[in-house]
């Protein structure tokens, strides 16, 4: 890992990203297929290249406000969740000042907060619990100098929900020290109809993010957005300026379009999510090689694997099978992966095909398990990349 006093300039898992998912059998990405622009009803003249996109564009605040349930004035528009989550930070923290983060977690997470010069301090969210959220190890890890309590829900890498109840428990907590809690919803919208609230409505000391990238598949519109206390909104708007400064026109008026029509973008998603979600369970239950948890909703799932490398695996994945996992390493929990089910029937079906039969070459030719490896990974062939050390997974 990364040491507290060298500050992070790069992410380790975008870099992986960004060069390994090009795999045949993509079962690495978190979000939906892309939706075709050719689905949305646009015409030319709906769209500008520039337009009145100063401190929120009007129509587009309107629509968020109008799917949150919230005023606009508690509405700052952001370039997808990740740019949403770094604004937040960057507004509510100072250099020096104490980060609760869940662990396992997205790593920019862990990366941007790093970058900005706080002190990051973890709490678990274990295997053998399903990956729920336990307030009470967040209160034992909470001090005076917290100043914010960060979490995904559904929870990335497992898809895990957090309800009301807990989170409560965590406003408490943080009213208690004098912070905030934060939570990235960015996987929320794939309960659909059974989706709860945002958490902004349980207190003022929620910030809340969010984006139409992952559950609509409409990750090129980068229509992302924070919802904070209006004051603490206003000053989201003001350090912007030094980042984003104007944003897209097109994109914004897309994304007004999108969101008007969004029951109709979600109808397929839902269908698609619940067919690939039977599809993923069914390979779960013919597998004695892996430990895992059933998947009720969302668009990832993190198994353990018994047995063997998971460097190895990933590796032979990749190179022999033309398929795609996360490697678990990423979220410090190296004997896992994350496997993403947001692509097309056939495709996980094949990949998932495959996926069984480098289980199997494992298997038969036994490898180390998998080593803990820190933030400086390299961009080689995972079949070159070194091990270092040996990491244990916390369930057997």
């Amino acid at each position: 890992m990364i040491e507290q006093t060298e500050r992070v300039m790069s992410s380790a898992y975008m870099q992986w990203a960004k060069t390994h998912l090009q795999a045949r059998f993509n079962l690495a990405s978190s979000g939906l297929e892309p939706f075709p622009l050719s689905k949305l009803p646009v015409k030319i003249d709906n769209l500008e290249l520039t337009g009145p996109s100063f401190y929120g564009y009007e129509p587009l605040q309107k629509a968020l406000a109008k799917k949150c349930g919230v005023s606009p004035d508690c509405v700052v528009a952001a370039t997808g969740t990740s740019m949403a989550n770094h604004l937040a930070m960057a507004a509510t923290l100072d250099p020096g000042d104490e980060v609760l983060i869940e662990q396992p977690t997205y790593e920019l997470l862990v990366s941007t907060a790093r970058y900005l010069g706080a002190e990051v301090k973890r709490f678990t969210r274990s295997f053998e619990d399903g990956f729920g959220l336990n307030p009470d190890e967040v209160a034992r890890a909470a001090s005076t100098r917290t100043r914010l309590i960060i979490l995904t829900n559904l929870h990335n890498p497992s898809s895990a929900l957090v309800r009301n109840e807990a989170l409560k428990r965590l406003g408490k907590i943080a009213r208690e020290v004098g912070a905030r809690v934060l939570v990235d919803e960015v996987y929320l919208d794939a309960l659909f109809d059974d989706a709860p609230p945002t958490a902004f409505h349980l207190g003022e000391e929620f910030i809340t993010t969010n984006s139409l990238t992952k559950v609509y598949g409409l990750s090129g519109l980068r229509c992302g957005w924070i919802l904070a206390e209006p004051g603490l909104a206003k000053k989201l708007w003001y350090l912007n300026d030094l980042f984003g400064v104007n944003p897209a026109h097109a994109a914004e008026r897309l994304s007004c379009i999108a969101l008007e029509h969004l029951d109709q973008i979600a109808a397929p998603a839902r269908r698609l999510l619940e067919t690939n979600r039977r599809l993923l369970n069914a390979f779960f239950n013919s597998r004695d090689d892996l430990d895992w948890t059933p998947l009720e909703f969302g668009t990832v799932a993190f198994p353990c694997l018994k047995n063997g490398s998971m460097d190895a695996l990933c590796a032979l994945l990749l190179e022999k099978y033309e398929t795609a996992i996360v490697p678990g390493k990423f979220f410090d929990m190296p004997q896992h992966f994350r496997i993403g089910i947001g692509g097309e029937t056939a495709m996980l079906a094949e990949g998932l095909a495959r996926l069984g039969r480098a289980l199997f070459d494992i298997k038969a030719r036994p490898y180390p398990r998998s080593s803990r490896v820190g933030n400086s990974l390299s961009l080689r062939s995972p079949a070159k990349r070194e091990r270092r050390g040996q990491g244990r997974s916390r369930r057997e």
